[in-house]
């Protein structure tokens, strides 16, 4: 077929129709490779967790008194699902729950997220009411101003270095309890 050749009808419909199976196959490849990032992202934020637990456990020990610390808790209640980074309690004058949101890039929805997990953490686990909740957003890498923005909300932050866990919330700050 040379340029001044016209094309039938039937050649029309045949390249569009080859068209659209090209499209629908590039759609199927993007959605896998979203998929594969995802999978990544997830098992970065994984690692992220994992390197920081030791330092975070001992954190939460010490400065908040918890004597309960669960990472990766997963709860099923009435056909909803939760998961927790890290789940830490205590019961006794501390009567505290604390609820640590890990992530490898800090977003400003990282805040809602954790505010949404506190407020809701009775609807999961009803045994803990009675208990004032705080949180704890922790990363390695804070989008601008997020960390601040938490920190207004009333949330504790704190960053992942190397294999430390540091809470970066200033002296004499006041979280607010849930």
């Amino acid at each position: 077929m040379t340029a001044t050749t016209d094309l039938s009808w039937d050649e029309l419909k045949a390249m569009i129709a080859a068209l659209a199976e090209q499209s629908r196959e590039t759609d199927r490849q993007l959605r896998e490779l979203k998929r594969q990032i995802g999978g990544l992202g997830d098992k970065f934020g994984y690692f992220a967790e994992g390197m920081a637990l030791p330092t975070m456990e001992k954190l939460l020990r010490r400065r908040f008194h918890m004597e309960i610390v669960n990472p990766r808790s997963r709860i099923r209640k009435d056909g909803r699902e939760r998961e927790y980074d890290v789940l830490a309690w205590a019961n006794g004058k501390v009567n505290t729950v604390v609820v640590v949101e890990v992530k490898s890039r800090v977003k400003r929805e990282a805040i809602g997220q954790l505010i949404e997990q506190l407020e809701t953490l009775f609807d999961f686990l009803p045994e803990l009411k009675g208990k004032a909740r705080v949180g704890i957003l922790a990363g390695i890498d804070w989008d601008a101003g997020v960390e601040e923005e938490a920190q207004a909300a009333g949330l504790y932050t704190a960053r992942i270095r190397d294999d430390m866990f540091e809470l970066t919330t200033p002296k004499g700050f006041k979280p607010r309890k849930w």
